[in-house]
């Protein structure tokens, strides 16, 4: 099978329509009129040593996505539908397959926006949307439209996007999170088609206020987003009523110069101890914060280094619930890959890392990081492993991560080969605790081939 899809996917790229762009296709440019543009993404992967509770020791998968978007212009109007198909093959009965990787034959976009120039005075500028649409705000730790992930977040509802003078912006959103459907073992294996749901049990509003140059050449941001979630018909939740506010200060990388970030959220409200009719709530206070300073070299690498930090809080036993819920934030900038990997999220988790990146060619990209990864909350599990002990006695040492990307341009703006790697040294915790896999490494990769038209 795996072959079969390889072959498959080379007689599309060489016979002159390659199918996939590392540019959303809404973000390009385009005339006033009727387009349409495709991607198609290819991808296999394998992990051995798992670090997650539950699934199978080694394995291998295989990914394929595809997205087709049309979009009609006028200078001030835009309609468009984009349709995603996300398979897998290759996949066994413990395989980890979720709504993360299938989801077939999905309109993930299907909206209506517009321009109002001049809606708040002189300089302003208003841009509506309303429908289905995808989102990525800020810095996309709390909502992002996924992209490593082979599957991608959708959100129905009404977007304003706000600009004015002096470098001020606002969005807000009041929207129905998409859940992917099926979401059964069977009809998620089998990939059958299920219009994703959208109702008013599933809530997310809220919005981001941003200046640039407010500290120097600095831009700072603020945050509020609220999730409300209840139970529906056939669907059980934790009842998470969320409000998470915060903010970010950063200056953008710049030859021969310093940059940085500083994001923190704080997260309170209230969630059900479990997903019971009758589970009694409990009060939230969770908080998560990422730094990061770089510097940038000249030269035709373009290198930069820079130092990380992210803290997202864990659960301690007794109180408040402490463990952090990133909403529906993207993990592969900061941390590491999705897909069979998929270990290490913003949950429970404190790390530092050295990030190193370079861009020797237009053709050409790479960065390589290290971080070594601690348990924020001893007694709860370890990010998103599943490896937990309630007892704290395999201590709080996660282990040693070294991940790496590099993406190639086979045909410039057409077809990119990208590979990406982790390997993880497991700690004391991954290795003693009572749930955790055996073994003392993890060891994945993935390769991609990635084409548009």
């Amino acid at each position: 099978m795996v072959r079969t899809c390889f072959y498959m996917f080379a007689s599309l790229t060489l016979a002159g329509t390659p199918m996939l762009s590392s540019i959303p296709a809404s973000a390009q440019d385009v005339a006033e009129g009727l387009s349409v543009t495709g991607s198609m993404r290819l991808r296999y992967e394998a992990i051995d040593g798992q670090a997650r509770a539950g699934f199978n020791e080694s394995d291998e998968l295989v990914n394929l996505r595809t997205a087709i978007l049309a979009e009609y212009r006028t200078r001030t109007v835009r309609l468009g539908v984009e349709l995603y198909d996300s398979r897998v093959w290759g996949d066994r009965a413990e395989t980890p397959v979720t709504t993360n990787e299938v989801n077939a034959l999905e309109p993930i976009q299907a909206y209506v926006a517009g321009d109002i120039d001049g809606a708040f005075g002189k300089g302003t500028k208003l841009t509506l949307t309303a429908g289905r649409m995808t989102l990525n705000l800020g810095a996309r730790r709390l909502v992002a439209a996924d992209d490593y992930r082979n599957t991608t977040n959708g959100y129905t509802g009404i977007r304003a996007e706000i600009a004015a003078q002096h470098g001020w912006k606002a969005t807000l959103i009041y929207t129905l999170p998409q859940v992917r459907l099926p979401d059964d073992d069977a009809g998620i294996r089998d990939a059958q088609v299920r219009l994703d749901r959208q109702s008013f049990d599933l809530v997310l509003w809220g919005g981001q206020v941003s200046k640039a140059r407010a500290f120097g050449s600095g831009t700072a941001e603020l945050t509020w987003f609220h999730l409300g979630e209840r139970d529906g018909p056939g669907n059980a939740t934790r009842d998470r009523s969320l409000d998470t506010f915060g903010g970010r200060i950063m200056a953008e990388p710049r030859a021969d110069g310093f940059d940085y970030e500083v994001e923190a959220f704080y997260q309170t409200g209230h969630a059900s101890t479990s997903l019971a009719p009758t589970a009694p709530r409990q009060a939230v206070s969770a908080s998560f914060v990422h730094a990061d300073a770089g510097y940038s070299f000249r030269g035709p690498w373009k290198p930069r280094l820079s130092v990380e930090f992210d803290r997202a809080s864990g659960d301690r036993l007794g109180g408040r619930y402490g463990r952090f819920d990133t909403l529906f934030g993207m993990r592969r900038a900061d941390l590491a890959p999705a897909g069979l990997y998929n270990a290490v999220g913003r949950a429970n988790l404190m790390t530092i890392g050295l990030r190193v990146e370079a861009t020797p060619s237009r053709r050409l990209d790479w960065f390589a990081a290290y971080r070594p990864m601690w348990l924020a909350a001893d007694r709860d599990g370890f990010s998103t492993t599943g490896v937990r002990d309630m007892s704290g006695r395999s201590g709080d040492f996660a282990g040693n991560q070294l991940e790496a990307r590099l993406r190639y341009w086979l045909m410039p703006a057409r077809l990119r080969f990208e590979f990406d790697g982790a390997l993880l040294a497991k700690g004391r915790f991954l290795r003693e605790a009572p749930n955790a896999p055996a073994g003392r490494w993890t060891r994945y990769g993935s390769f991609n081939l990635t084409a548009s038209f």
